[in-house]
């Protein structure tokens, strides 16, 4: 383009595309732009058209890599996509053995394969493997295939916090010996330190032994007292655990804790019936609202974004039981309540909502922090 229509000779081009390159450097940009100019001037090119050539250039130097790249990279999605679309329980699972890779983190990762009716089951000690599986359909009758939703996709000892890899391989080995019968069993031929041992109960990866994550962490500790399992390999008599079971709140708290995620009900989900006398709406009935309406969502943050292109406007993700929601928030705003948008785990916006193109977000107006004591994983920020 500089050379159609300034008389850039091909040094000149390739000083502009250097310019324009990975470390784009803008005072080169100024330099290079007022002699573009000059050239564009002499061919009688001003005003309006040079502004919008300038334009043009200097918009791709901002957010331009080569078309080799572009070309990868769209093959890589579409693959993806087809992917998600014909094999949800493969994809989500070689996502989740991959982690840490891509843009979410396993907890959004789940919940989306969930919403996509991939059928998940828990870390469980007498049947996870190291890494994520996911389990053969049942043979069909009629003699034709199912179909791919059929698989079930089981979560890797992986995501238990604090389990070491050598300790997942001694549990794979000594269950393809003879299954695991008790926790007793268990610890002394799988050989967890004590750490390992009550993870695995908090995570509830003890329940094929008919325990509760409490009841379970009892059992452990009995184990631990009694390490040659003369009586701690004995199932608890009705009522000899002095613990209540956890009610569906903690038991999300614990998957959190233990896991960084959970398969059970998304933490919004038990906040939805205040937020909902709140007049706070859920991710999925954005689709029915009025656009410029006044509205209030709520969910965990997952994505914060403050682009150098932006202009200094923020931007939100937010994940709720339904789905994901999106905030925009002005320089203004974002200035006045920089502490709260950058720390706060679960947020309230308040907004106008704007749909354009199919997309909606929310014109961020008010901000209000939640809390519910659980450890939510970190959100994925950056510029």
């Amino acid at each position: 383009m500089a050379m159609a229509v300034a008389g850039f000779s091909g040094g000149e081009a390739e000083e502009l595309r250097r310019a324009m390159g990975f470390k784009r450097s803008g005072a080169r940009m100024e330099k290079i732009e007022l002699r573009m100019r000059e050239g564009m001037a002499r061919n009688g090119i001003t005003g309006a058209t040079a502004d919008r050539i300038v334009q043009s250039i200097t918009s791709f130097a901002l957010y331009g890599f080569p078309e080799s790249h572009a070309a990868s990279f769209a093959l890589i999605a579409y693959a993806s996509a087809w992917l998600k679309c014909h094999y949800p329980a493969a994809f989500f699972a070689a996502m989740l053995n991959c982690y840490p890779m891509g843009f979410y983190h396993p907890s959004t990762l789940v919940k989306d394969a969930e919403r996509h009716g991939v059928v998940m089951a828990p870390i469980d000690v007498t049947r996870s493997a190291w890494r994520c599986t996911i389990s053969m359909p049942s043979p069909p009758s009629g003699g034709e295939g199912q179909g791919e939703g059929t698989f079930a996709l089981r979560l890797g000892l992986k995501y238990v916090t604090g389990l070491r890899a050598e300790t997942g391989a001694r549990i794979e080995r000594e269950r393809a010996i003879r299954p695991f019968v008790s926790i007793a069993d268990f610890t002394a031929r799988a050989a967890p330190n004590r750490r390992e041992l009550d993870a695995l109960a908090y995570a509830g990866a003890f329940a094929a032994f008919g325990m509760g994550r409490r009841a379970a962490l009892w059992q452990a500790a009995a184990v631990e007292r009694d390490p040659r399992g003369l009586f701690a390999g004995v199932e608890p008599a009705a009522g000899a655990v002095p613990l209540a079971g956890m009610d569906a709140v903690s038991e999300t708290r614990a998957d959190y804790a233990a896991t960084g995620l959970t398969i059970g009900p998304h933490l919004m989900a038990h906040m939805r019936e205040k937020l909902r006398a709140a007049g706070v709406l859920a991710a999925a009935e954005l689709a029915q609202a009025t656009h410029g309406a006044w509205v209030k969502i709520a969910g965990v943050v997952i994505v914060r974004q403050r682009p150098g292109t932006a202009k200094g406007f923020f931007f939100l993700t937010m994940e709720d039981e339904t789905g994901i929601s999106n905030a925009i928030v002005v320089p203004d705003l974002f200035q006045a309540n920089r502490a709260l948008l950058h720390n706060a785990a679960i947020l309230m916006v308040e907004g106008v909502l704007q749909k354009q193109d199919g997309v909606v977000a929310i014109r961020a107006r008010r901000f209000k922090e939640l809390r519910l004591g659980a450890a939510l994983p970190p959100s994925h920020d950056f510029r």
